[in-house]
């Protein structure tokens, strides 16, 4: 009896031993694949964002990294605007730097229900033959109704019209919030003016309809029973393109595009 008792403890802890080694290896090999597709899904988010894509579209890895490519990506210093060459944009992840005491700040007060923002940011230039800018994609990110909504902006080189918004990750009600996803109303958004006179972020999101962007061209419809969701929006949006924000970034592609 003892020596079956001890033949079991040893063939269980064996076999502990060889699954433990299979689901370690499987992790590690699995890493680079999971990472491959994470930057795959936030390319096409970006290119959603840009109008380079289409919701309904189902594009291969191929087709993505295709209409990427003429996308150049560099992160900036959000205190001052200017690039920072010494951070690999494919290397730098910015929701892990802004959790990074020694690469973030406390962020000021603000509606959007950020704590921490992060010193830089990876943002992304979609430039002509000529290399003259066309548009820019920034990332945004603020409290919805029941955690952080996590998307992009994009905004044309006149550093006032936008030209897309998306959402890649929330946690929004099915059918009330969660509409930031539907290709209908992520369609009011281009043609919006995300600045008014003063170069002061205006847009947002109201309670009812919106009339065309030519008539209204600060405000967005709202999302029919996501009240709070909408405002979330409209805060994150307002933080990102403030001077706590891109405001000094979008200051530099104002300048560059007067001078």
């Amino acid at each position: 009896m003892h020596a079956s008792t001890s033949y079991n403890l040893g063939f269980a802890a064996a076999v502990c031993v060889v699954c433990a080694v299979f689901v370690s290896s499987s992790a590690v090999s699995l890493r680079d694949r999971q990472e491959a597709n994470k930057a795959l899904d936030m390319q096409r988010n970006v290119l959603l964002a840009a109008g380079l894509a289409a919701s309904e579209e189902r594009l291969s890895r191929d087709e993505v990294e295709a209409r990427f490519a003429p996308i150049r990506q560099t992160v900036i210093d959000l205190r001052t605007g200017e690039e920072t060459p010494d951070i690999d944009p494919a290397t730098f992840d910015q929701r892990v730097a802004a959790a990074d005491v020694a690469r973030s700040r406390e962020a000021p007060p603000n509606n959007a229900g950020l704590r921490r923002i992060a010193d830089h940011a990876l943002v992304y230039e979609l430039r002509g033959v000529d290399g003259e800018l066309d548009l820019v994609v920034l990332p945004v990110s603020g409290l919805g109704l029941w955690g952080i909504l996590y998307g992009f902006i994009a905004v044309d080189a006149d550093v006032e019209t936008i030209r897309g918004l998306t959402f890649y990750e929330h946690k929004e009600t099915p059918g009330l919030g969660a509409e930031v996803d539907n290709p209908r109303w992520k369609a009011l958004w281009s043609g919006r003016k995300a600045f008014d006179a003063n170069a002061e972020p205006a847009i947002e999101v109201i309670k009812g309809l919106a009339a065309p962007p030519r008539d209204d061209p600060h405000r967005v419809d709202g999302l029919a029973g996501a009240t709070m969701t909408g405002r979330g929006v409209t805060n994150l949006l307002r933080f990102w393109l403030s001077r706590d924000g891109f405001g000094p970034f979008l200051d530099v592609l104002r300048r560059r595009r007067e001078a």
